[in-house]
């Protein structure tokens, strides 16, 4: 072969920001959707499934056209039909538009809803933050603003953290108030970040003019010094904001969970009003996720008001807080016992041994391609299996099979049709 077909058959690699799941770590991605959906269980989520497409229009419209979200991380395409569609950045949009859509308003208020899966941004790829990324969401749509619900999805993702053993969470809260009372404090926040516009980068001198309240979320170093003289939102917030803020951290008092002020918080979505959080833990410099209150997103899309809360979880970001802290799950798998054959008819007939297994609800294990007997037991032993089936052209003969415990070495040899239960009674 020649050096130009070699290059042509240069082994393929995952696309950048995207990022493979394997074995080894399926059972703790397992745990974290298992403990999601007791949560969402507990608290009365339903889930909700929304597609992975949708159009271009439904993000622009609710996210925000001054969002970093559109404006530089939507992946966005033309179909043959000419529709401009966007894999899915985020969920709650897509789930307002199936609220809307469906008429889920029927099915009672407050309406509770759970997903998870994976969204899509054209992110630069670092420590916890992927293109390809894997979310828990819940939201709470209702038809008044009651701050018992913005508690209650805070209460949500902390019970989550929390069963997964993550040490030292915190709930950094904060309001950004409503559209009553923002006018005012956007005015006096645009009057001191003009006064300061040339130590600005550049993506926020752009920001002051169409979306000012982002500046404070900025993470560049020289932007961050800045906004720690930045007016704060608190001091400028209407007695409604106030009196609901106020609630929702009462309400946080009330079963103890631990919550901090942070008057600078806001988040990277314009359809937020009044409550925002981010849920941070030790030995990470990044946040679990986060969420906030959005009254006016029904409206904005087109459907009747409907007041929502509603928190969003990172995946990976929990995966790498949970490794970075060395907890401990216990997620070790139990052991199954080993199927091993000697010969050909014993191999042919391990697949009904194996499927009697399956109906008795009995776990195994085998490698049906390794013909060495010693081979297999090795594979056994490392396995971990309590017991090991034997079974080989004498055994088929007999309709026999030998089961050894794989401990002591003690063996016995039993009809195949007590194998079950001879299992079960050692497995006891």
């Amino acid at each position: 072969m020649t050096k130009t077909a070699k290059a042509k058959l240069q082994q393929i690699q995952s696309v950048k920001g995207m990022h493979d799941t394997l074995p080894a770590d399926q059972p703790l991605w397992e745990k974290i959707r298992k403990t999601a959906k007791t949560v969402a269980d507990f608290y009365n989520f339903k889930r909700i499934d929304v597609p992975l497409l949708e159009r271009a229009e439904l993000y622009e419209r609710g996210i925000g056209a001054d969002t970093d979200i559109v404006e530089k991380q939507m992946f966005l395409f033309s179909t043959r039909g000419k529709e401009r569609l966007a894999l899915r950045p985020e969920f709650t949009a897509g789930i307002a538009r199936a609220f809307i859509e469906h008429g889920l308003s029927q099915l009672g208020s407050p309406l509770k809803l759970f997903s998870e899966g994976p969204l899509f941004r054209y992110e630069q790829p670092q420590a916890g933050r992927y293109r390809q990324f894997h979310q828990l969401n819940f939201e709470i749509i209702s038809n008044d603003d009651d701050p018992i619900y913005d508690a209650q999805v805070m209460i949500a993702f902390w019970r989550i953290v929390e069963s997964l053993k993550i040490k030292n969470a915190s709930i950094a809260v904060n309001s950004i108030g409503c559209k009553n009372c923002r006018p005012a404090y956007r005015k006096q926040l645009t009057a001191y970040y003009k006064d300061h516009k040339d130590q600005l980068c550049e993506d926020c001198r752009r920001r002051l003019e169409t979306n000012p309240l982002r500046l404070l979320d900025c993470k560049e170093e020289k932007c961050r010094e800045l906004k720690k003289e930045a007016p704060i939102m608190i001091d400028h917030l209407c007695s409604h904001c106030h009196d609901h803020f106020k609630l929702v951290l009462e309400y946080l008092e009330e079963i103890k969970a631990p919550y901090a002020l942070d008057p600078y918080l806001v988040r990277g979505l314009d359809y937020y009003t009044k409550t925002v959080f981010e849920l941070t833990a030790e030995g990470v410099d990044f946040s679990l996720g986060g969420g906030g209150r959005y009254d006016y997103l029904m409206e904005l899309l087109g459907g009747k008001n409907a007041p929502a809360v509603g928190f969003a979880a990172g995946v990976e970001r929990i995966i790498e807080t949970i490794k970075a802290q060395n907890v401990n799950l216990g997620l070790k798998e139990k052991a199954k016992i080993f199927l091993i054959y000697i010969g050909d008819l014993a191999k042919k007939r391990c697949l009904t041994i194996i499927e009697d297994m399956r109906r008795n609800g009995i776990d195994v294990a085998e490698s049906l391609g390794k013909e060495s007997l010693k081979t297999q037991l090795n594979l056994a032993d490392k396995a971990g299996s309590p017991l090991a089936l034997i079974f080989g052209q004498k055994e088929a003969f007999e309709d026999s099979i030998i089961i050894r415990d794989m401990t002591t070495g003690a063996q016995e040899t039993v009809p195949l049709k007590k194998l079950a239960e001879s299992i079960k009674r050692r497995l006891v």
